[in-house]
């Protein structure tokens, strides 16, 4: 997938791809409008929203209850290492859930693609090209 990624004003970064446009800002204390999370905002949003289209297309595919359905996400931050140490997600089932099925969910949240590219990182390659 390739993805344009442009500066239009500002602290402001866009990602164009697939006939869309992802923006970023920095917080306002960082130097920014605060008009659209910060990329790192964006990037923890991807694990939690991941773990939910999973969770919920197991729901889905097994007709189970998805009203009151939710995942809360916990980031941990290290100060000292300043970075996350730690998501935690904890996911909300709807009320006469099967017990049956509370450690499928689990399981199934852990295949998010996002985590496992967390797991087994890809190699970058950055380079310059004038023009």
């Amino acid at each position: 997938m390739e993805m344009k990624i442009t500066f239009p004003g500002g602290k402001k970064v866009a990602a164009s791809f697939n006939g869309q446009t992802v923006m970023t800002d920095q917080p306002k204390e960082a130097g920014g409008d605060g008009s659209a999370p910060a990329p790192f905002e964006l990037f923890l949003a991807s694990l939690g929203t991941c773990a939910g289209i999973f969770v919920l297309s197991f729901c889905k595919k097994r007709e189970l209850p998805t009203e009151g359905l939710s995942i809360t996400q916990t980031a941990h931050w290290d100060d000292a290492e300043h970075r996350v140490s730690k998501v935690s997600l904890k996911i909300h089932l709807p009320k006469g859930f099967p017990e049956k099925y509370r450690e499928s969910v689990i399981s199934t949240a852990n295949l998010c693609t996002v985590k496992k590219h967390l797991a087994k990182p890809p190699e970058f390659e950055i380079e310059t090209e004038e023009g």
